[in-house]
């Protein structure tokens, strides 16, 4: 298979997997996209895009924002190993400013590039949980002050 392949286990399918990356607050947001990223623990990354119709009634306008975001994530997946990489068209493209396919192509690759070097940068680590019984270390009580 080619680098450039675009596999079923690079993709999120169930509902669970957009669920678990869904409850994350979203990494970056763009003019009109928005991008979750969480690690997955495994070596290979995964994309999930989610284009609705509220924000491209044509479904043209939805597949040509699904195949330029699978072709970045193709050309560029060796940068996000280990990671599950969600995103989400959240605005429309208004007529007025995007009459064609050409304008809108062009609006959704200086977009989706720069949302996709985000994605590339380390995560943040994750937070510590506390061995069960303990209190977080936020929640320690602070000593009363000294009388003066």
């Amino acid at each position: 298979m080619s680098t450039h392949a675009f596999p079923k286990a690079a993709r999120l399918t169930k509902t669970d997997e957009f669920s678990s990356v869904f409850a994350l607050r979203p990494r970056r947001r763009s003019t009109h996209f928005v991008l979750y990223v969480r690690a997955n623990g495994q070596p290979q990354a995964r994309l999930g895009i989610v284009v609705g119709k509220k924000f491209a009634p044509r479904a043209a306008e939805r597949n040509l924002v699904k195949r330029m975001v699978r072709e970045l994530f193709r050309s560029r997946q060796d940068q996000f190993a280990g990671r599950d990489i969600l995103l989400r068209l959240q605005a429309k493209f208004p007529r007025a400013d995007f009459a064609s396919r050409s304008a809108i192509r062009r609006a959704c690759q200086a977009e989706l590039g720069s949302l996709l070097d985000v994605a590339a940068r380390p995560l943040p680590p994750a937070p510590t949980v506390p061995a069960s019984g303990e209190p977080p270390a936020s929640a320690t009580p602070a000593a009363p002050p000294a009388p003066a």
